[in-house]
């Protein structure tokens, strides 16, 4: 399981560049609105260290990191809701991400063009934020009066779901995201709907390359506007990310290293996504691969099995299970069996992130 990320934001903001950065695609990046027209995707592999020391220790063939699904989404302006921009086209972009990165420009740069003609992150926030919540408003509109006819025929389903579709609709009136509204049950109930509000988001700040650890005004603006919503934040400098993309493995580190740095802003970027949709990783070792796999939090060892193949959680039986610690200290699945550390679990385990898994099933 891997999971896909929208990146939006106002024209002119870096979206581009940072995607260029972070998939070496070639999006064309150019300094004029609506450059991007269809949304450019890249498959991203995540950088896991742990999976590098595991596979340090197995020596297997090939290593395979779990990925993330990019989404490069044309800029949005003023009237997107309405269709100014091509908006309602790029607009329906978003509804098939699971998560939204919201990159917001923090750079200040006169040879670049703002498409508001100054760098105000509050303000290209709240003209997104805008656009999104009257899209979600139509969507709204359009489904109680639809389901109105329901109502009165006394349909139960149709009644618990009215009762959410009026929550909704004072929500988005008074300009608030759905999200801050909608319970687990509620979010279930108007799941059809695919309200962009209702998405997970994360706040990119865009900074400039003296700015990396993000205290400037305009990124202290994002971070601040991200905690009062409940969102991600992360710091990315567009221009850093394109240099760290041409280097290799150990120039990057070194690179990373001048720059007083442990990850890069795609680094940041995945592991914000992750704690944000609620992901873990677990791995299968051998000699012929090391691989990472993508599962949500709390999921059960078949389900996890169902990841790598429908077979394995269809036929599950158990799962082998070493710890990642024990597996450093000890360096092989032979040594974590000899020492007892190699557990026998069933349909009810509860994966954890960084558990070594292998699954015996039968079809």
């Amino acid at each position: 399981m891997g999971f896909n990320c929208g990146i939006i934001g106002l024209p002119n903001v870096g979206k581009s560049t940072i995607f260029n950065a972070m998939t070496a695609a070639g999006a064309e990046a150019s300094n004029y609105p609506f450059c991007t027209i269809n949304p450019n995707i890249g498959m991203v592999p995540l950088r896991d260290e742990r999976l590098y020391r595991l596979s340090e220790l197995a020596k297997p063939e090939k290593v395979v990191p779990t990925a993330v699904e990019f989404v490069d989404i044309a800029g949005l302006v003023k009237g997107a809701s309405k269709g100014e921009g091509l908006g309602n086209q790029f607009l329906g972009n978003i509804r098939s991400v699971d998560t939204i990165a919201h990159v917001v420009r923090c750079f200040e740069d006169p040879q670049v063009v703002h498409v508001a003609g100054k760098v105000d992150p509050a303000s290209d926030i709240e003209v997104i934020e805008t656009e999104l919540i009257l899209t979600d408003l139509d969507a709204v509109y359009r489904r109680m009066e639809k389901s109105s006819k329901l109502v009165k025929s006394g349909d139960k389903t149709a009644l618990e779901s009215m009762a959410v579709y009026e929550t909704l609709k004072k929500c988005l009136e008074d300009g608030r995201l759905a999200r801050s509204v909608l319970t687990r049950e509620s979010a279930e109930l108007v799941k059809d709907l695919n309200l962009l509000t209702a998405k997970p988001v994360i706040y990119v700040a865009n900074v400039d390359e003296d700015d990396l650890s993000g205290s400037s005004p305009a990124a202290s603006t994002v971070k601040e506007i991200a905690a009062r919503e409940g969102a991600g934040f992360a710091v990315i400098c567009g221009k850093i990310e394109s240099e760290i993309a041409e280097l290799s493995e150990e120039e990057r580190a070194e690179f990373l290293k001048g720059l007083g740095l442990k990850e890069s802003g795609l680094d940041r970027l995945a592991a914000a996504a992750y704690r944000l949709l609620g992901l873990i990783t677990f791995f299968t070792v051998g000699k012929k691969e090391v691989r990472a796999w993508t599962v949500e939090a709390e999921s059960r060892a078949p389900k996890a099995a169902g990841v790598i193949h429908s077979d394995f959680e269809r036929g599950f039986i158990r799962a082998e299970v070493i710890s990642y610690n024990d597996f450093i200290t000890y360096g092989s699945e032979a040594a974590c069996r000899e020492k007892g550390l190699l557990r026998l679990e069933g349909k009810d385990y509860i994966v954890k992130d960084g558990d070594i898994m292998h699954f015996r099933f039968n079809v």
